[in-house]
């Protein structure tokens, strides 16, 4: 693996404008509970927040705002022991059912047995772009950073500042990308069982609830638009949106692509690309461009 800090660097660099005021979300102020508030406990004057479940109730939330690109970045130490069934997102997401969505989901597993981070994205309603990994370390003993940066040109998913995933804007030849509509952040936690662990076979243990993950330090780095108007990727002298254009479209870096050539060749165990049983007469058409496109 090469030099995490260089890299660290390089991504700052590439994907967020030094000028740009880091917001940090207020789970009092800036979210809404809406399912499961009662197993929503905020605390440390609205930074930190945990959400249970119940065999009677999970607990999600989501931001008031809405965004179109920026960086989001949540802490978040997942729910510890015996885990299976249960299913721990964070993602963002627009409204309607030809929605855009970037997923962060953590399917968890029995005592001993690794998390499992699953990935999606959907754009203009259709998904189906799954990617799968295992974590280099326990997610249940301490906090850890993840994170989504999107712009125009590309989404990219990153782990403690580590780059897993890498979504090109492929709309040239056809293929549909958040590029338009605004999107809310949400969290959640809820019963899976019937998918999250070993396809549904390995059950939630009730007897070993509440299951409770912790989530801080929630920021954003972007526009907002809580009206439904945005001056992103507008000409106007926002230069802090600019610059996230602009540093966006900026090629990527050696290293980087080294360290997301780690995670794939290392920790990778589910691509929609490689799924030949699932698309027998052709992958989708961004599977045939090179692997992480600059």
């Amino acid at each position: 693996m090469s030099s995490l800090c260089s890299s660290v660097l390089l991504l700052v660099l590439m994907f967020t404008a030094s000028v740009m005021a880091d917001s940090t979300v207020n789970f009092y102020q800036d979210v809404e509970f809406y399912w499961g508030n009662q197993n929503a406990n905020a605390s440390d004057g609205g930074k930190s927040l945990t959400m249970s479940l119940y065999n009677s109730s999970g607990c999600g939330f989501q931001s008031y705002n809405t965004y179109l690109f920026g960086r989001f970045d949540m802490h978040i130490m997942l729910v510890p022991n015996n885990s299976a069934g249960t299913v721990t997102t964070s993602y963002l997401s627009s409204q309607g059912p030809y929605h855009d969505e970037i997923d962060f989901e953590f399917l968890g597993n029995v005592t001993g047995q690794p998390y499992i981070c699953h990935t999606n994205i959907f754009a203009n309603g259709t998904g189906g772009r799954e990617q799968q990994f295992y974590l280099w370390f326990d997610p249940t003993t301490d906090y850890h950073k993840f994170s989504v940066v999107w712009n125009s040109l590309r989404i990219v998913l990153m782990v403690n500042e580590i780059p897993i995933r890498v979504f090109n804007n492929n709309e040239a030849i056809g293929v549909p990308f958040p590029n338009s509509q605004p999107m809310n952040i949400y969290s959640s936690i809820w019963d899976g069982d019937s998918w999250a662990t070993e396809g549904g076979r390995v059950k939630i243990d009730w007897a070993d609830a509440p299951f409770v993950t912790s989530f801080k330090n929630f920021i954003v780095n972007s526009c907002e638009d809580s009206s439904g108007l945005t001056s992103c990727g507008s000409s106007s002298s926002n230069s802090s949106i600019t610059n996230i254009e602009a540093l966006g479209a900026e090629e990527l870096d050696t290293e980087i692509l080294q360290e997301l050539a780690w995670v794939e060749d290392n920790y990778m165990i589910y691509d929609y690309c490689t799924d030949y049983e699932r698309f027998p007469q052709g992958f989708p058409p961004e599977c045939y461009q090179p692997r992480f496109m600059q």
